[in-house]
């Protein structure tokens, strides 16, 4: 079973996504090869993906995540900034949550730290908040999304409140990934 655990989007955050989206396909030449885009309603804040985990773990991933989510109070956190990884040639294009939100590291920090005393070890690199807007395969399509994404470097889209957290299962399927929650723990 493949698992992550994530922050859900409110409506007004994914139709302020589609329409960036919209924006930044308007200012590149792309053919539909190029690259993937992520669906609005498919978007969340990935805060620990796990990967493939046996079927009996996600009991286990559920318990920790309700403790860490019960330890957190309900924050709000702001999406903007567009930016990429991937050097000069774009690999993923995404949005950010703007100005750091230490209350989104904490509990990003606190799960990190149960889910690896539980056997899911930390990741090597540092966490990074953001949502991906697509997967490039295009170099030609990575350098001129990488240029787009420049015009957008400061755009806020607006601050979301975060009351909750998720547990997902995700199925890859040909027509993209299937999410399916498995638990949903609110904050505090």
């Amino acid at each position: 079973m493949r698992c992550f655990i994530a922050i859900d989007l409110d409506k007004q955050i994914k139709a302020d996504l589609a329409d960036l989206q919209d924006q930044i396909k308007q200012t590149v030449d792309l053919q539909r090869s190029d690259c993937t885009w992520v669906r609005p309603d498919a978007m969340h804040l990935t805060l620990k993906f796990l990967g493939d985990i046996p079927d009996l773990g996600s009991v286990d991933l559920c318990r920790v995540t309700e403790q860490v989510a019960h330890r957190h109070p309900p924050f709000s956190v702001e999406v903007g900034h567009v930016g990429h990884f991937g050097g000069r040639s774009a690999k993923v294009l995404w949005v950010g949550t703007g100005q750091i939100s230490e209350p989104l590291l904490a509990l990003q920090s606190d799960l990190a730290e149960c889910l690896d005393v539980a056997g899911w070890p930390k990741e090597a690199r540092r966490y990074s908040a953001h949502l991906t807007l697509c997967r490039i395969r295009s170099a030609k399509a990575g350098f001129e999304l990488a240029k787009a994404a420049q015009k957008y470097e400061n755009v806020t889209l607006g601050r979301m409140p975060v009351a909750s957290v998720t547990v997902y299962q995700s199925q890859l399927c040909p027509e993209g990934p299937q999410h399916t929650p498995l638990a949903h723990y609110e904050l505090g």
